[in-house]
């Protein structure tokens, strides 16, 4: 079985951008290609699971949102990182969908077709529904990133946060997730 990360991309690996559409307007996080690379050099596969609700809602085309992931693709893959697969939502919130966050469809996918251990896998987020998605799935963790919408999320006193590790970014997620592996295979 394989060890794996599974990444929110608006919010958590690039900076939040109301319906990105453009990839002249992709901006990483700081430390995002550093800590991909650690993970994966660290033997874990990884994915982006991203709801993209602005095509359902005609603010902009799948093509567009295809360009933004080709050039993130086209970065990380420069900095000798490789994205085993992007998962996406098309969707708008209302509309019927097979695997719209807070879904575990795509995971569950990505176990079966990549053999993936999804109670040691990790699922990174800056909002509840990445959370969930990973809670819906079984992962081993999920980890809410202070990033996008994090930061109001872990202030939030209505939302039980109890299993989910709470980091500033995802340096910090990185750190924590090569820091639980270590432990894990001591065990």
């Amino acid at each position: 079985m394989n060890a794996a990360v599974f990444l929110d991309r608006d919010g958590t690996i690039n900076i939040e951008e109301s319906y990105l559409s453009d990839p002249n307007k992709l901006r990483l996080i700081d430390g995002t290609l550093e800590s991909l690379k650690q993970l994966q050099d660290q033997g874990f596969l990884l994915f982006i699971v991203t709801n993209q609700s602005g095509i359902g809602r005609g603010y902009y085309s799948e093509a567009d949102m295809h360009a933004v992931n080709d050039k993130l693709v086209r970065i990380a893959a420069d900095a000798g990182i490789q994205f085993a697969k992007i998962y996406f939502a098309p969707e708008a919130p209302e509309a019927p969908s097979y695997g719209r966050k807070p879904s575990p469809q795509f995971l569950l996918d990505a176990s079966r077709d990549f053999q993936v251990d999804l109670a040691t896998a990790f699922m990174i987020g800056d909002k509840l529904s990445d959370l969930q998605c990973g809670w819906n799935a079984g992962i081993g963790k999920s980890i809410l990133v202070k990033t996008g919408c994090g930061q109001a999320l872990a202030r939030r006193p209505d939302i039980d946060l109890s299993q989910t590790v709470i980091v500033e970014d995802l340096r910090e997620a990185t750190e924590y997730i090569l820091k639980a592996e270590r432990m894990r295979l001591k065990a």
